[in-house]
Formats: C-alpha cells, structure tokens, sequence
C-alpha cells in the first residue's frame, strides 16, 4: 500500500482559443479529490500545454512533478503528440503508471494501445472508473477487470465496458470548485448535458450511446451567476443537443438574458427542433448558432443516418433571419456517396439562405464510427493518422476534393472573414451568377493571384478586404457590369467598417458637463482606436435606407453624390455618422501632434462650429483626449 499518492493529468490543446479549457481533467480531479472513501493523501495536480510545445518542454514538466501516475485526455489533435510524450516517459521512468482516456482511448483503443506503452485505457466517462482505479492502486489490487477500461493481457486487449454515469449531479462543478477560474476570463466552455440522442455515422459524439443526460437546472444556474462573477466575456454551450428538450430549452435562455446579457454565447442546436419562440430568445441574446446542415442532398444526408427535408430546413431558418439572430452552417464534402456537383448544389443552397458564416470540412473518418467501418465499401482512402482526413472515395475523386477544398477556403476567406452576408448574394444576382459560382471564380482568381493555394488563417482582415474589392473590381468589369461596382464596393466598405466596430471596445464616456467646461480647441485629441473613417461613392444613409441591396436599383435610383462617413460603437451598438467633407477632414487630422483649434484653422472651419463638433465627437467616442 502507498502512503500518499499523487496523479499528475496533462492536457495537450490544439492552439491557443477561448474553446482551449482542460475541461476533462479538472472534472476527473474535482471528481477524485471529492472522492472521500480513500484510505492516503491524493493529490491531483494538472498541466496545459498546447500542439507544437516541444516533447521534451512537456516532459520535463511532468516529471519535475514526481508523480506515481500520470493521466492524459486523448484527443483527435493531439494524438500523436501525447503519444510521443508517453513513450518517452515510459524510457525515463518504467515504473511510473500512465492511463489515457478521451474520445481517442474510447473509440480507436487497440491501434492507440499499439502505439505507446500506457498501462491502461480508460473507456467512456472517466471519473468513476478513475476513482476505482486510483482505490486499487492504493490499496495493492491487481487492475486486472476493472471495468470501464482497456487493457493489455498476455498480448490480448481485453476491454471492459461501464455504465455511463445515470446522474450527473454526483459530478461535482469544476466551475464552482474554482478550477477554472484562470480560463474565464478568456472564455468558457460550459458543459450542459452529456451524449448525444442521434446517430449520424461520421461522428462518434454520443460514443455509440443514443441517451442524453443533464444538469440539474439549479447547479446550471449557480455556474451561470459564478462565471458571469468572475468576469466571463463568452461561453461556448457544450451541448450537442442543446434543443432537444425544447422547454429545457427555453428556460436556459430566459435564465441567460437575465443574469447574462452582455455575454457571448455560442450555442449548437438542431434545425428540425426550432420554433418562433426559440428563434426570438435567440435573437435577444448576444450569441451566435450553429447548424449542422452538413449535407443538403436528401440520399446522401440519409445514407450517413440523418434526415432532410429542405423545405422544413428553410422554414426554420427563416424563422432565425426573421427574428434577427446569428447563425451560421457545418457542411461536410466526402460523405459516402457524395459528389462534387451535389457539395456545389449544397453549397449554394446553403448561401442563399444568408447564413452569418459558413464551416466546411473534409469529411473526417474517425475510428469507431459507422462510415469508417463502411469505408472499403464507398472506396475511401484517407489519412492513415489523426485527423484522418478523407483523400479521395469512389464518388470524390482527389481533383474533385482539391475543387472542394479551394471553395471551402473561398468561403472561408470571401464569405465569413470577408462579412459578406449582406451583400453576397446581392453581388451574385447582379452578375448574374449563382451564389457558388461567386466562390468559386474568387477561388481560382486568388489562386492565380497568389500562384498557390491558400488558407485564411494566414490573412488579416485588411488583406481579405483588399482581396474582395479588387477580385469584384476584376468580375464586374469582365462582366460588362462596371455601372454596378461603386454600389457593391459601398458594401463591402461599410460591412468591412461595421464589423471593426462591432469588436472593438468604445473607449470611456466622459462625463457631460465636464466636457462643456473643456477648451477642446486647444487639446491635441487623437481619433479613438474604435473609429473607422470610410468614403462611399454614395450617399452611405441612403444606402442603407434600401435595405438588401438590389445593385441594380441603386445604380439606376441613387446618385453618386458621395458621403464621408465615421463607423464606431457607442451606446451598445454600431453608429454611422454621415459627416461634411470639412469635418471628415478635421477628424483625419486627429493624431495628437496638433491642437484641434490649429486643425480646424486649416481647413477653415469657424471655431465655435468645430468647438461643437469636437464636443459631439468626444462625447460619442470618436475623439480621445
């Protein structure tokens, strides 16, 4: 029997996000550390690190620990890398315990086990199998049977399964504990429920396990008051089903725009179980959705265990684009039985249903799922480590998926970074084109700009912008369409404006009657961070009176008179002022190195006007002193 023992679990992130929160084990350590049955001292220690962090960085952190056992959370992104990391362990140390659990350990355990010497796989939920684990070890009992793992025996895997947990209020809160309470700040992912009640074939999320279990509503509600507390800027609801039970639903929602207004959530939700209701208290918070479309084309959704129907698909996401709320659709291209000419058509249905951003993927074949033990039959062959990407199937050849991938990264680049759903389908009709089309000649015109292929990841916003205006530049000029560019460039300039201000922090409001007693003529002021100063060719308020823009009508109806523009948040939204050309000037000039009174003299604007400008501009965060 050991007298004290200590279990050291390490969390190998993808990249550095709001989503990377070592959510498996602080529960395992709020779990074990809860656990009062044990008869010694248990100390549970963690550590982050993320894809990329050198194997020996890692190492030497681990056994500057001097842990008995370690644990790491396998996941798709970091296979390989903890997998490395255990090796080398195991070269150092040859007594030391390693387990690993996670979706990888769970779903794929023999090829897992193959490739790194652990002593044992924890199967499904870890918290209870981790506490008779740690309870046998402590007390001398071979682990040899212990349910809810893998393990090697005399050459053979043998694996146990376990009962997923019935109830999971016996789960302490790691949000209460305060594990998480370094995370917060930059984001949270707050789990709602556990498994999922479909069975689409490509995914292993339920883990084969078609029941959904929840939180109690009064623990959710405690976590919600401590994370909103401690400062948390947005939440990512881990719920794969967050809609299925739709009173649930409901009252969730209601209890965020009460105790959590001004935090960004993010939300996944099924499109078949929305109604007017859900879509209203949406659109009352600040959040963004996301539906798993995936496919549009009714075989192919029902051939990977899903069902589609496209009229009710648009009668229900129409009910979001009424209510005014943010959402956006998962697409997949590779699916068995999937094509080129069908991911096109999806696609284009897919933008023509004005979605705030679109996420495409290759179709990944995961272990353990239904379509990889399908996979010969469809002619699949993909990569043979995570992530397991498809290269090519019998109805998705390699050219066909390097098309696919280009109009993903189109999308990607032109679409969601580009915050073109305003204006892109508007664009498209007044080509003449289809919504995909539109992608697609983007795609090859930036592959032959660039005489590469590309991802967005390696641009700013600034270069994506210069990309749509001179790519709509080029296409409406080949397309004898020139009369239609100013209008279509005054929306890609103001949406471009509009969305620096939709994230940028307005800077402090200064307090009314002081600002009355400031010589503000005589004060070098800078132009706030939070201000965009945007010419148009038209009149930007009239522009925006239309509605939807129809190019078509407003070159015909609207005069290109000019406007000078300044974009900023203030008041909890986007303001867009139309200035006169002098005070557009005046406000250019403002960078601290001159009085404001010197700059108005040069542009001769009489004082006292530019007086009660410049009171306006401060008060509304144009200006900064």
């Amino acid at each position: 029997m050991v007298e004290a023992m200590h279990i050291h679990l390490v969390t190998i992130h993808a990249m550095p996000s709001a989503q990377a929160v070592p959510l498996a084990a602080v529960f395992l350590k709020a779990y074990l550390e809860g656990t009062s049955n044990y008869k010694q001292t248990l100390e549970v220690t963690t550590s982050e690190f993320f894809c990329g962090t050198p194997t020996e960085q890692i190492l030497s952190s681990i056994l500057a620990c001097q842990p008995e056992i370690v644990g790491l959370p396998v996941y798709l992104w970091n296979r390989i890398e903890c997998c490395e990391v255990v090796r080398k362990l195991r070269e150092e140390q040859p007594n030391l315990l390693i387990i690993a659990g996670g979706p990888e350990a769970t779903a794929d355990p023999s090829s897992l086990m193959a490739e790194a010497p652990f002593d044992l796989l924890v199967i499904g939920e870890g918290e209870v199998t981790a506490a008779e684990f740690v309870k046998r070890v402590e007390e001398g009992v071979p682990l040899k049977g212990l349910p809810g793992t893998a393990q090697l025996l005399n050459g053979e895997l043998q694996i146990i399964p376990r009962q997923q947990i019935e109830e999971l209020a016996i789960l302490p809160s790691p949000y209460l504990s305060g594990l998480l309470d370094k995370h917060i700040e930059n984001g949270m992912v707050w789990q709602l429920s556990r498994g999922c009640m479909f069975a689409c074939e490509f995914c292993y999320d339920g883990m084969g396990d078609r029941k959904v279990r929840r939180y109690p509503m009064e623990r959710l509600e405690a976590e919600l008051d401590y994370l909103v507390a401690h400062g948390a800027s947005q939440i990512f609801a881990l719920d794969s089903t967050f809609n299925t039970d739709r009173k649930r639903a409901k009252t969730l929602l209601k209890l965020i725009r009460e105790k959590a207004p001004d935090v960004h959530f993010h939300f996944e939700v099924r499109h078949e179980l929305l109604d007017k209701e859900q879509a209203e208290l949406f659109a009352q918070l600040t959040c963004s959705l996301q539906i798993g479309l995936q496919s549009a084309d009714p075989a192919v959704a029902g051939g990977v265990g899903r069902k589609f129907n496209r009229d009710d698909f648009v009668q229900k996401v129409m009910l979001l684009n009424d209510s005014g709320a943010t959402f956006g659709f998962d697409l997949i291209y590779g699916l068995p039985d999937d094509t080129l000419s069908k991911f096109m058509e999806g696609l284009n249905f897919a933008l023509s249903l004005y979605p705030n951003h679109l996420d495409i993927f290759p179709l990944s074949v995961l272990p353990g799922t239904v379509v990889a033990q399908k996979s010969d039959r469809f002619g699949m062959k993909k990569l043979s480590s995570p992530p397991y990407t498809l290269i090519e199937s019998a109805t998705f050849p390699l050219k066909d998926m390097q098309v696919a991938r280009r109009l993903a990264a189109a999308s990607d680049i032109f679409y969601s970074r580009g915050k073109a759903v305003a204006w892109f389908n508007a664009v498209a009709r007044g080509l003449k084109i289809q919504p995909v089309d539109l992608l697609e000649r983007f795609g090859n015109w930036l592959l032959i700009r660039l005489n590469r292929e590309f991802d967005e990841a390696e641009f700013e916003d600034s270069n994506i912008w210069q990309f749509q205006r001179d790519f709509l530049t080029n296409i409406f000029e080949e397309s004898r369409q020139k009369r239609l560019l100013a209008a279509a460039l005054d929306c890609v300039d103001y949406h471009y404006a509009y969305g620096i201000a939709l994230m940028a922090v307005p800077p402090e409001p200064i307090d009314e009657e002081g600002l009355l007693k400031m010589d503000l003529l005589s004060l070098r002021l800078k132009r706030s961070s939070s201000l965009t100063l945007m010419p148009f060719s038209y009149e930007i308020l009239d522009l925006l009176e239309t509605g939807e823009p129809d190019l078509v009508w407003i070159a015909k109806h609207l005069k290109q008179s000019g406007s000078w523009a300044a974009i900023y948040p203030a008041h909890g939204e986007v303001c867009t002022e139309s200035l006169i050309k002098p005070y557009y000037r005046l406000l250019e000039q403002m960078d601290g190195r001159d009085t404001a009174g010197k700059a108005a003299a040069k542009l001769r604007i009489p004082p006292a006007d530019a007086l009660e400008f410049l009171q306006f501009a401060v008060s509304e965060g144009m200006l900064t002193l």
